[in-house]
């Protein structure tokens, strides 16, 4: 019984022991000396207490980063100093270690000191100035162009008119095939009401602006009606008012003629452009809408 009391004693004083060795902290570095600038490894394993980074950086010990080894149970800590001497890495209150922290010697005998140099001008390169030179250029061509343009403006825009292809029908034959055109397109068949009495109407207009000078494309319903009534010309002018009462009352009312309807401001648009064509063109010779004359045959 006494032995077995004694065994069980021992045990549990060899288990403290180890324990307390166990969780004693042990704290080294890598190098108790290192030159101004140098790093060095601080490693401490089983601290109850593991100092951080701020509580490193004292006594001009610099602590750049920190890691922990939890397999080992050890913190790693990189150390600097910038400050020659002896200095002393404090663990706790009590504890530290000594760090001797040595100076670089420079040479003066073999290394001349100079002042700051200057700073230094580097010369431009080909291509650094032939780009201001192109652009330059450019430049220059640009205000040339607009002062050539702007000088001979007449010349450019009788250039660009004359490329244009030049209609050499007279205002009737034009407002006629657009009329035929447009009833081909069946666009009130369509429900295309109201496209189909404005390009009506616009038809109209344009002849009358082409053939009798009157500004019919600007004026509104009742003011090309006036014009043309105050022209004196022999023409059913009821026609007119007719197609232009009927396109105003579908693009402003909303109305919805009968298809007969339709088919008569077709056909009073092509009898009153036929009659009026007849009043307003010359005898024996027709104008186009370039000013040049050419002869009926």
């Amino acid at each position: 019984m006494k032995i077995r009391h004694y065994i069980i004693v021992g045990f549990l004083a060899l288990v403290a022991a180890i324990g307390e060795t166990h969780g004693q902290a042990v704290a080294t570095l890598s190098s108790d000396t290192i030159v101004l600038g140098d790093q060095v490894t601080l490693s401490i394993q089983h601290a109850r207490n593991y100092p951080g980074t701020e509580m490193l950086s004292r006594d001009g010990i610099v602590a750049l980063s920190q890691s922990f080894d939890t397999v080992t149970h050890t913190q790693s800590t990189v150390l600097t100093s910038f400050e020659p001497g002896q200095h002393f890495v404090h663990l706790g209150s009590d504890d530290s270690l000594s760090l001797t922290v040595l100076d670089v010697e420079v040479d003066t005998s073999s290394t001349e000191i100079r002042d700051i140099t200057a700073i230094e001008k580097i010369p431009y390169t080909f291509w650094e100035i032939f780009r201001w030179v192109l652009l330059v250029l450019a430049l220059a061509a640009l205000i040339f162009a607009a002062w050539w343009i702007v000088k001979h403006r007449k010349q450019v825009s009788e250039v660009f008119s004359s490329s244009a292809p030049v209609d050499h029908r007279n205002p009737e034959e034009r407002a006629l095939d657009r009329l035929n055109a447009l009833r081909q397109q069946h666009l009130w068949q369509n429900g295309k009401v109201k496209e189909y009495h404005t390009e009506l109407t616009d038809s109209v207009r344009t002849f009358i602006e082409e053939s009798t000078g009157i500004r019919a494309t600007e004026m509104t319903s009742d003011e090309t009606i006036a014009e043309v009534e105050h022209g004196k010309w022999n023409v059913q002018k009821d026609l007119l008012r007719g197609i232009f009462n009927t396109a105003d009352l579908v693009k402003f009312a909303k109305s919805e003629p009968l298809p007969h309807e339709h088919d008569r401001s077709m056909n009073d648009a092509v009898t009153f452009i036929k009659e009026l064509w007849q009043q307003v063109s010359p005898k024996d010779n027709t104008t186009d809408v370039t000013g040049k004359e050419a002869t009926n045959e």
